[in-house]
């Protein structure tokens, strides 16, 4: 997974350079900052949002929209927030769908990547749940092979939650991947890559698909 790490520090490089230039729209704006928290950056506001979702409707208005991006420690004014808010509040009802708003907040990605990363996601839920665990990982993932595991460092299952932890957010780590959460984390990765060939070589070879 070394090759992902690469391309993940790089995501970050270009996020921080794209911020720096300034003059970008403010949703482009905001994917950047969370970007520059690394691939996971736009998972931990998912998350974020979910958490104060109560009722489970996925619909979040202008004051909670504004609290999440405040909590996430995300610098905006309020006339940047009201004009992300305004721009993904297609139907003008007040309330945003969040997982709309966050698949448009997500950097995008061509059908053809997002086919290799829901393959890579499925052969890694072995129980086709929709979500990752340390149980889901044995038998597909080896942990032998880390550098810790072979010096004694670490067990099996210590390898498993530091691999889970690439993908989980760095502000609220669950050890659960869920597959829009994997989705977050490749649309990242995906942004630091122009070529497709290269994408997709980088995605069979480390997911051997």
């Amino acid at each position: 997974m070394a090759s992902t790490e690469r391309h993940e520090k790089d995501m970050v490089q270009r996020a921080k350079s794209e911020l720096s230039k300034g003059g970008a729209s403010p949703l482009t704006t905001l994917r950047n900052k969370c970007l520059t928290r690394g691939a996971s950056g736009i998972k931990g506001l998912a998350r974020l949002f979910r958490i104060m979702d109560d009722d489970g409707n996925k619909q979040i208005d202008f004051t909670e929209f504004k609290t999440g991006i405040v909590q996430y420690g995300l610098t905006f004014d309020e006339t940047e927030m009201r004009e992300v808010f305004e721009k993904c509040d297609r139907d003008h009802s007040g309330t945003l769908n969040f997982d709309e708003f966050l698949r448009g907040l997500r950097p995008p990605m061509s059908e053809a990547r997002r086919s290799l990363v829901v393959r890579a996601f499925a052969k890694l839920d072995k129980t086709g749940d929709g979500v990752v665990t340390v149980e889901d990982l044995r038998g597909v993932y080896n942990a032998r092979k880390h550098p810790k595991y072979q010096n004694g460092e670490w067990d099996e299952d210590q390898v498993f939650i530091s691999f889970l932890k690439s993908y989980d957010s760095p502000d609220d780590p669950d050890g659960r991947v869920e597959r829009e959460e994997f989705m977050d984390y490749y649309s990242g990765v995906s942004s630091s890559i122009d070529n497709d060939a290269y994408f997709d070589l980088m995605m069979r070879t480390a997911w051997k698909l």
